[in-house]
């Protein structure tokens, strides 16, 4: 290392850090390098997960003490770095950074990037999602093995509509399962889907999973569906968080006793080198979204229409009020 920079050497390529001593996570003393470490050890699994993929810059400038600020358009001089249009639910567009290479992931913690954040499509179409994403929320004073209960569950659910569900821990407090789709449906049919999955779980599992928007009303594991609209994106494998721990992918023996605890950046080397990438093999296992959207259609045959979208999406026909249970108008006696 000489004066502020260095460079890394990755497959063949040259990635010039600068102030590779700045300390991203104060209360541990972890620096940037320390950061740029993590995806030069797990660059294969790193890279799987955002290849090809439009990916939002959501840098941590000041460290993990401060808020992040998300970068939607990409500013970058390398002749290298390849750029793809989307499209928000605004209306409008921005050129995103698609990485293909693992200096492109390493680029990515040069930027500050401390966890990376790709839409759930590839660069040739960016309207049309190959993942589904289920995101495991916990409401608070919820236990932790709520959640491995319901990711059980997901995973149950995801089997009989013939989709395969990849586990990993989020990084934070909760769990992802994602399963690879075959590339036919848009993002409204993709949450429709995911929508439809949400309520059968909490069907099997009322007492412990929900899919319920407004906070003031959910009890247990929210399904957040909604992380499948346009323009919502999940950190994604290997991922380290602002909490220090790392969104690590799991096999599904290990998810009934799982801690999210025991991978944090600095122990993590171990981890890769006790299992390697268990991500291996998702791109191979795709399926398809017809039995999950038969399910949405019987649940609307039922009476269960669609359920709120996020508050900068535009209205949708036959979406509920957006307005907290608490806070609507109540019909006068009468």
């Amino acid at each position: 290392m000489a004066g502020d920079e260095t460079h890394v050497e990755i497959d063949g390529r040259r990635v010039r850090i600068s102030s590779p001593g700045k300390v991203m996570f104060p209360a541990r003393g972890w620096t940037k390098l320390d950061l740029v470490e993590h995806y030069l050890t797990c660059r294969t699994g790193a890279l799987r997960g955002v290849q090809g993929r439009p990916t939002v810059l959501k840098r941590f400038d000041k460290g993990v003490d401060e808020e992040p600020v998300f970068q939607k358009r990409a500013r970058t001089s390398d002749p290298k770095h390849e750029l793809v249009t989307v499209r928000f639910p605004s209306g409008r567009s921005a050129d995103l950074f698609v990485p293909r290479h693992a200096a492109d992931v390493v680029w990515l913690a040069q930027q500050n990037c401390v966890d990376l954040n790709p839409w759930p499509v590839r660069a040739g179409d960016v309207d049309h999602p190959d993942e589904l994403r289920i995101d495991l929320d916990p409401t608070p004073g919820v236990d932790f093995a709520d959640v491995r209960r319901v990711a059980v569950e997901v995973r149950a659910v995801f089997g009989e509509h013939g989709l395969v569900g990849w586990p990993k821990t989020s990084g934070n407090r909760g769990i992802h399962v994602y399963a690879r789709i075959e590339p036919e449906w848009s993002f409204t049919e993709v949450r429709r889907a995911a929508l439809a999955l949400g309520r059968e779980v909490a069907r099997r599992r009322p007492q412990i999973a929900t899919t319920a928007w407004w906070k003031e009303e959910r009890d247990g594991v929210f399904l957040d569906y909604n992380q499948n609209a346009r323009d919502r994106t999940i950190a994604s494998a290997y991922s380290v968080r602002h909490t220090g721990l790392v969104s690590a992918p799991l096999r599904w023996d290990e998810v009934p006793d799982v801690d999210p605890r025991d991978f944090a950046l600095d122990t993590f080397p171990q981890r890769w080198s006790a299992v390697g990438d268990l991500t291996e093999g998702i791109d191979e296992a795709v399926g398809r979204l017809d039995g999950l959207l038969e399910l949405a259609r019987q649940d609307e045959e039922g009476g269960l229409g669609d359920a709120p979208w996020p508050p900068h999406f535009p209205k949708r026909e036959g979406e509920p009020d957006r307005v907290q249970p608490s806070r609507r108008r109540k019909a006068p006696p009468g």
